[in-house]
């Protein structure tokens, strides 16, 4: 197993993700792998944590990589953030990425969840993912 293609990875998640029109209408720019500096947008996109197992086999090392995409919302309702969160499954469930360092087997969307955060002003849907990578 090898951890060393976490970084490509996840930049190109976010590669794919700010490239996308549809993404693009919904929220602009604001997408963050922190929290955005400031005071943040309403509405926002966030690359979260990740847990990563082992995948070796008979052809090589890699490893499964688990990680959250999270829309973030100060807007009334669960309505906007679950358009934002379909885009975002859209863009990346099976998405055919290239990586610079390791190559992407499969990417698949793996659950969701919504709640509402804080003193209930602000809703936060998390989506799961999970690629398996190899070196």
């Amino acid at each position: 197993m090898s951890y060393g293609a976490a970084a490509a990875l996840q930049a190109a998640v976010y590669q794919a993700l700010t490239s996308d029109a549809a993404i693009a209408a919904l929220v602009g720019s604001d997408i963050y792998d922190a929290a955005p500096p400031g005071t943040p947008p309403g509405t926002y996109i966030s690359l979260g944590g990740e847990e990563v197992l082992a995948r070796n086999d008979g052809t090589g090392t890699g490893a499964l990589f688990r990680f959250t995409v999270s829309v973030i919302t100060d807007a009334a309702g669960f309505a906007g953030a679950k358009e934002i969160g379909g885009a975002i499954s859209d863009v990346l469930h099976e998405a055919p990425l290239n990586l610079s360092r390791g190559r992407l087997v499969s990417l698949y969307f793996e659950r969701a969840r919504a709640r509402r955060v804080g003193t209930g002003d602000q809703r936060r849907i998390d989506l799961r993912f999970a690629a398996r990578v190899e070196n």
